[in-house]
């Protein structure tokens, strides 16, 4: 009997066990075990410490309103890993994302048998192979793809793509991509290819000098997408008008052609992306961001501005993982608040709240408090604000996820 949608989650929430593996031996394999998938569509491919996913949706919704029919692959998800694979602009379906995953699994377990104890596929591979497979199945004509983590041995890094886009470098994962921005740069940029054409967003003069580099030694055109774009986004901020800008940038290197205004205007305006600067409520007005790292704080921040305006009663509630540096972020994000309030999402690399209560402290922030339960921390900050107030819940995807997530779903992904 084909496998259900709750069995396909399960075994990719199995493989979590396996953790977090760079190389890509394992999925040279498992894209052979499946018949090279990633090859029978076209593919842009992009990396970036921030806007990533944004960015991905943004380029899929243009290409599909210039008669491409599109997929795309990105991640992390919020309630169902089915959401991470799309097809014109949907996430697949159940079923067909399940016998995607199915068929995915059958080549694991061959290519499990002759591994070593220590060398097991691991979820990210398992899931970006089954994307592969299931945008081939569907018959795509092109493909944008999310990085996971970093580029050169990021499990996406199969795929012979056209063009690579780089929305941006920051101080990310340090102890697996290097130490400095030029080290980070340098691993996201691994995946540009020989003669192909190369897309940035704005670069500070370190990543500047690896883009110049790269696409020297590999003959690549290097195309810097405009500042901002000018279309009328139904996503808001000033950080997606710099995602769609790069998108715009992308899309038109990857046809050949000036863009059509009205595919343009269209895209813009009927893009939504969720869990960024996403309003869900209003009285008051409540916005989820998963913003996660320094630079996409202070974006949020200077979108905010602009978004709360006067705004009396701005509540904060923040949940975030250990692996960043909560200091900069709260440093950043307290200054746009009257109260923040600390919760705990289900990730286990989750800081506790009374961590980032002495740290909100330490900074001289407004009021704090702690809520350990995510789903109460959001309904404390909703009396708090008042309805003429405002609520804003970031620091981390995986806090977005725990208050989406129907109740009784299950547990979430923690990778």
């Amino acid at each position: 009997m084909a496998w259900s949608l709750q069995e396909a989650e399960e075994y990719l929430l199995g493989l979590e066990l396996f953790g977090m593996r760079f190389g890509l031996e394992r999925m040279h394999g498992l894209t052979t075990a499946l018949g090279m998938p990633q090859r029978r569509f076209a593919q842009i491919h992009v990396v970036g410490s921030n806007g990533k996913s944004s960015t991905v949706r943004f380029i899929a919704a243009l290409l599909e309103r210039h008669g491409l029919r599109t997929g795309s692959y990105t991640s992390p998800h919020l309630v169902s890993f089915r959401e991470r694979i799309e097809v014109g602009e949907k996430p697949v379906t159940g079923e067909r994302f399940a016998a995607a995953v199915e068929r995915t699994a059958e080549a694991v377990r061959t290519l499990d048998r002759a591994a070593a104890a220590d060398d097991s596929v691991t979820q990210f591979e398992a899931l970006t192979a089954a994307a592969y497979h299931e945008l081939a199945a569907e018959r795509v004509e092109v493909a944008v793809i999310e990085a996971g983590l970093g580029g050169r041995f990021d499990a996406t890094n199969v795929i012979p793509s056209r063009v690579q886009v780089l929305t941006g470098v920051g101080l990310e994962h340090t102890r697996w991509l290097g130490p400095t921005v030029t080290d980070i740069a340098g691993e996201k940029l691994a995946v540009v290819r020989d003669h192909a054409t190369l897309v940035t967003g704005a670069l500070d003069s370190e990543a500047e000098a690896v883009a110049r580099r790269v696409t020297g030694e590999r003959h690549a055109c290097w195309v810097r997408a405009p500042e901002s774009s000018e279309a009328p986004l139904l996503a808001a901020g000033e950080f997606q008008r710099r995602n769609f800008a790069v998108a715009c940038a992308a899309t038109e290197a990857f046809l050949g052609r000036d863009l059509d205004p009205v595919a343009v205007d269209a895209a813009a305006a009927h893009t939504r992306i969720s869990g960024r600067l996403d309003q869900v409520e209003t009285d008051p007005l409540t916005f989820y961001d998963g913003a996660h790292n320094p630079a996409g704080a202070e974006a949020l921040a200077t979108a905010l501005q602009g978004v709360l305006g006067s705004r009396a009663g701005r509540v904060l509630v923040a949940s975030i993982l250990d692996d960043k540096d909560a200091a900069a972020m709260l440093a950043t994000l307290l200054p746009v608040f009257h109260q923040a309030i600390f919760t705990r999402c289900s990730n286990p690399r989750s800081l506790s709240p009374g961590t980032l209560e002495s740290l909100a402290v330490k900074l001289g922030g407004p009021p704090v408090a702690t809520v350990g339960d995510p789903r109460e921390a959001l309904g404390a900050a909703r009396a708090a604000a008042g309805r003429d107030g405002a609520v804003v819940v970031t620091g981390s995807i995986y806090l977005i996820a725990d208050l989406v997530r129907p109740a009784g779903h299950g547990r979430g992904s923690t990778l």
